[in-house]
């Protein structure tokens, strides 16, 4: 064989080695993430004032057994609310990756970018001047959310959208949003807004039945979406040009990308109000872990439930007194936005 040939077939046969690497790395990641996770799920059906051993959970949860007391204990009282915490850590873990990705920036989160304000300059309108039930402040937060993404896609719209432009909008709308919020706040009667201030730290546990199925019926439908569509996002990584010569429809791509995002954070809000930080975490740990230099999409949505799991452990069950899931999760996540606006400004990034 000749000498060209032997370099053609190593540089055909080490990208085809690295990729097997990379493939069994992610695959090793994701189970162990899904092992934590299901881990952290029972967790959470075994701790509080009546302890229960992992094996009557699952035997519960199974169906094997026989016990009334315990099968309401688990059933209807913990399993709603793991559930809950497993489907907002997934939607918001997978959101926040896919905002990341899409716009280049570590700090293109749902959380900054004006979309979970949205959903939460509606949901306090609903209840401090309408003073709406619980299903009708989540139908509103939703409606909030998606409209917050439509105005921002709009504004920064010109020829196309850029990350850096989209990101701008979004802290402006964001910005306006948390203005809005105070005002209301601020002239509101004190139940009213004690009850807004409550949904605004967001919380695993004030999710009702109809707000789950919803989000649950969109992970089942939207999570294989975003999947399949994790190919796009790879090549929109390399910049517009480089996708184009791959065959992608740029602006498409773009478009359904940031919709199953911002469907995903919407329902997720919708559920348990403005849970901070996770979506902008969960992406850069999952990165770290994986370290293939994919998409990383499902070890991310697995991180953000894990995330959101443990935070919810911690809130309720190891505090002196029971706290809000959010408050957890931003006392973790402030340190880190610290740390990450440090590190993008010592790179030269931070403008």
């Amino acid at each position: 064989m000749s000498a060209p040939a032997i370099v053609g077939v190593a540089a055909a046969v080490v990208p085809s080695s690295a990729r097997r690497h990379r493939r069994r790395r992610e695959r090793a990641v994701v189970a162990v993430l899904l092992a934590v996770v299901l881990a952290l799920f029972v967790l959470t059906m075994m701790v509080g004032s009546y302890r229960l051993s992992p094996l009557a959970v699952v035997e519960s949860l199974l169906g094997l057994s026989d016990d009334p007391s315990v099968d309401f204990i688990v059933r209807d009282l913990r399993l709603p609310v793991a559930t809950t915490g497993l489907a907002v850590g997934l939607a918001l873990g997978l959101s926040g990756i896919v905002f990341q990705k899409l716009l280049a920036n570590p700090l293109a989160s749902p959380d900054f970018v004006g979309i979970s304000q949205g959903a939460s300059v509606a949901a306090v309108l609903s209840i401090v001047i309408f003073h709406l039930g619980a299903v009708a402040v989540a139908g509103a937060a939703l409606a909030g959310a998606l409209l917050a993404g439509l105005l921002i896609y709009l504004l920064a719209w010109k020829g196309g959208v850029t990350g850096y432009r989209f990101i701008l909008v979004g802290i402006g709308v964001s910005e306006f949003c948390i203005a809005l919020i105070g005002y209301v706040l601020a002239k509101a009667q004190l139940f009213d807004a004690r009850e807004a201030m409550a949904w605004l730290v967001g919380s695993i546990g004030q999710a009702g039945a109809l707000q789950l199925r919803i989000l649950l019926v969109a992970l089942v439908v939207l999570l294989p979406v975003a999947l399949l569509l994790g190919r796009w996002l790879g090549a929109l990584e390399l910049g517009d040009d480089a996708a184009h010569a791959l065959g992608v429809r740029v602006e498409v791509a773009r478009v359904v990308l940031l919709a199953v995002a911002i469907v995903l954070v919407a329902l997720a809000t919708a559920a348990a109000g403005p849970v901070s930080f996770v979506a902008l975490v969960s992406g850069p740990i999952a990165v770290r872990i994986v370290r293939t230099g994919g998409p990383v999409l499902l070890p991310s949505a697995l991180v953000g439930a894990a995330l959101v799991l443990l935070a919810d452990v911690v809130a309720v069950h190891l505090m002196p007194a029971a706290l809000p899931t959010g408050v957890v999760t931003g006392a973790v996540g402030a340190p880190y936005l610290i740390w990450l606006l440090a590190t993008v400004n010592s790179e030269g990034r931070g403008g």
